[in-house]
């Protein structure tokens, strides 16, 4: 199956430091791939590059064939690989249904003086970001919630507002980075089906760094591991398991810490 996300070959500098170190793998269309390492094995700059967030110092990142590695964020995203993060970023002061609609601005077809001079344009827009809004609040189950102040919210409920965040902009490739981070069993549970749904559903593919192992475990097609800024293994959650490099690196005890 040809790849809908490539990564070839990335890596990082910074000075005599190498973050990242030639890292290659490609994610299939409607895959759930995780990627796990260590703390400052270098996911987190990884997903930096992958979303144009840092630059690469060699290597690229290729979406449906076309580089997009080294562009600006604003412009990946336009194409279509969106990234959320640990903290999320949302506006306190606005209820859940306002935040949604207002990151619809990636697919906005007026102009900002459009939307301050109210054109016809404009106001299209607006009717259809609120339209998909709702779509989004009822695909993700949060009716009960669409008009609470987003300060208000519950970790597990800011992490589903993150995601409905990142689903507002039409999304090829959607990168999670440790969504399950801060929740308790139920919470996570809930969180990975919702992570299915986006894939299932809406044929979203999901990369996604988190270290709850029984969570990525659970939700994963393939794992990519990183160890010191290199890719050490790379397969189905079974094959990673039975992995003793990756044991030996990251996971430590099969049962324990693995959480079968």
């Amino acid at each position: 199956m040809a790849a809908l996300l490539s990564v070839q070959g990335v890596t990082k500098r910074y000075g005599g430091l190498i973050a990242v170190n030639n890292v290659s793998f490609d994610v299939a269309a409607s895959e759930i791939l995780s990627v796990i390492g260590p703390n400052g094995a270098g996911k987190s700059t990884l997903f930096k590059l992958i979303s144009s967030f840092t630059q690469v110092t060699s290597g690229k990142v290729l979406l449906e064939g076309d580089r997009i590695s080294n562009l600006t964020p604003h412009v990946v995203a336009r194409k279509g690989v969106v990234r959320t993060f640990q903290e999320a970023t949302i506006f306190r002061a606005m209820t859940v249904r306002d935040n949604i609609i207002v990151s619809h601005h990636l697919r906005s077809q007026a102009s900002l003086l459009g939307f301050f001079l109210g054109s016809a344009k404009a106001r299209a827009d607006e009717a259809a970001f609120g339209d998909s809004a709702d779509d989004i609040i009822e695909f993700l189950g949060l009716q009960g919630i669409a008009n609470e102040v987003a300060s208000n919210l519950p970790q597990g409920h800011l992490r589903a507002l993150g995601m409905a965040i990142g689903l507002a902009t039409g999304p090829k490739v959607l990168l999670l980075d440790e969504p399950f981070a801060g929740m308790n069993h139920d919470e996570t549970m809930h969180m990975v089906n919702l992570v299915r749904r986006l894939r299932d559903d809406r044929g979203v593919t999901v990369l996604l760094v988190e270290h709850d192992m029984a969570a990525v475990m659970k939700i994963s097609d393939r794992i990519v591991v990183i160890n010191f800024g290199q890719k050490i293994a790379e397969g189905t959650p079974s094959a990673i398991q039975s992995n003793d490099q990756v044991i030996e690196a990251y996971l430590g005890s099969e049962d324990d810490v693995i959480g079968m």
